[in-house]
């Protein structure tokens, strides 16, 4: 296969899956990882993707993208229902459960639905109209609306969140890097991240496997704020290896 057919190839699995991985590729190319690596330095020199550990994401995504939810929820769609289900095998009548705004929190909540008796507490406006219907009991921060995430936030979502306390969180991200923690492009739904935190028991980071090896503009916390993780097995073997010995507990879908 010439140079520039396999880097073309490259860029249509991309393009499909949202991410690839460099020892993906190797076996899919039947060539070295050397190769491959070279392949996906000459695709960013010219502007055609992101290079991340260990593999590379669309050029598009860059550490300042914010996409709409709607663009959100067209992307990895399998793996976030397996998330969700996953997640709420983790929830016990009676509990008060914190989701955050994001289209994985969006599925764990449609799923919570047939639960009897369970608090909500969410900044996600969305997700307070998806349970609207049900028997739960939901409580909305209150703040600033991001139209783009349908989240409320700043200093009136942060202050009723430290009024609360919670059993469990669970805490979608834009990116998961092993070594520099959770990520997402704004700033203020960062602090209102790190408020719920603080406030749950257990902190569940939900995120499919094409959320790590990136970093996007705001931190939220380190890896170590994390008591559990829940994604698919798309995972880089290196980055859950670094994981588990953070201490982790991981839950593959």
């Amino acid at each position: 296969m010439l140079n520039e057919e396999r880097r073309r190839k490259i860029l249509e699995i991309l393009n499909r899956e949202g991410r690839v991985l460099v020892v993906d590729l190797a076996k899919e190319f039947r060539t070295s990882q050397v190769t491959i690596r070279k392949d996906l330095d000459v695709l960013q020199a010219h502007g055609r993707i992101y290079r991340s550990h260990g593999g590379a994401l669309p050029a598009r995504e860059s550490a300042l993208e914010d996409p709409t939810l709607r663009e959100k929820e067209k992307l990895h769609r399998n793996e976030k229902l397996q998330i969700a289900t996953a997640a709420a095998r983790m929830v016990r009548e009676g509990q008060v459960v914190v989701l955050d705004s994001g289209t994985t929190t969006t599925a764990i909540a449609r799923v919570l639905r047939k639960f009897q008796n369970l608090t909500i507490i969410t900044n996600a406006v969305n997700i307070a109209a998806e349970l609207s219907g049900s028997s739960l009991e939901v409580i909305l921060t209150g703040g600033t609306l991001r139209k783009n995430s349908f989240s409320l936030v700043g200093p009136i979502a942060e202050e009723t969140l430290r009024r609360l306390n919670a059993d469990i969180l669970f805490l979608g991200v834009d990116g998961f890097d092993v070594q520099h923690g959770l990520t997402t492009p704004n700033l203020l739904e960062a602090k209102v991240n790190r408020a719920m935190m603080d406030v749950a028991r257990v902190v569940v980071a939900v995120c499919d496997s094409s959320k790590f090896g990136r970093r996007t503009l705001s931190s939220i916390a380190p890896p170590s704020g994390v008591h559990h993780l829940i994604t698919d097995r798309g995972v880089p073997k290196a980055d859950l290896a670094a994981l588990k010995k953070a201490g982790i507990q991981i839950t593959l879908v």
